[in-house]
């Protein structure tokens, strides 16, 4: 999918501030709910470890980067991709291996955990995508707007779960499931996007 790049940055940049701004009273609203009391000192700690630090890393190296020219950002990207692709599913791995014995002997509270998030995921998507269509936005900024606007940022979610709750808590297996469902359901819709392409407008 050849999505604006430009674009993506910048909602996904969008996305993190949010994040930053409302990530914990979100969760706190939600812990209260449930009546389930986590301090706010940690709440706010877990955003400041994995949010606030990994964004200003980033935007340091980027920076000290483009100093040296972009031709030295493109490849120590380059050097980079396969070691962070790497990491990701290492940490997939090790998650589904702590969470095995309760994935495969609690099937039902899988499906209950799977089957919302798989409609919220796909259910997001299609109204941003249809919308956009009728829009005539142009297709490399409509199909990664509805992907990032499916997407539940479970990296995160998985992360502040552990921490909170433990490794082999209900809450880290809840992001553990949504890990499991959101992968292969947004590779589904990359597939949907570039299959429906010529539905839209020439990019401009």
């Amino acid at each position: 999918m050849n999505g604006n790049a430009n674009y993506t940055l910048v909602q996904v940049s969008l996305n993190d501030m949010v994040m930053i701004i409302a990530y914990a009273p979100i969760v706190a609203l939600l812990l209260g709910v449930a009546e389930i009391t986590v301090p706010w000192k940690t709440l706010l700690l877990s955003v400041v470890l994995y949010v606030v630090i990994p964004i200003i890393a980033g935007y340091i190296t980027r920076r000290n980067l483009l100093a040296q020219g972009e031709k030295r950002l493109g490849t120590f990207l380059d050097y980079l991709k396969p070691y962070s692709v790497l990491g990701l599913l290492a940490t997939v791995v090790l998650l589904f291996g702590f969470q095995a014995e309760t994935l495969l002997q609690k099937p039902l509270v899988i499906g209950m955990i799977a089957v919302p998030i798989l409609l919220q995921s796909v259910l997001m998507f299609a109204l941003t995508y249809v919308w956009m269509c009728r829009s005539r936005i142009p297709h490399n900024i409509a199909a990664p707007a509805a992907l990032i606007g499916g997407s539940n940022f479970f990296e995160l979610a998985v992360a502040v779960a552990i921490s909170l709750f433990g490794l082999h808590s209900g809450a880290a297996l809840a992001t553990v499931v949504g890990v499991l469902v959101e992968v292969p359901t947004m590779l589904w819709l990359v597939g949907v996007a570039n299959k429906t392409s010529r539905r839209f407008v020439a990019a401009r």
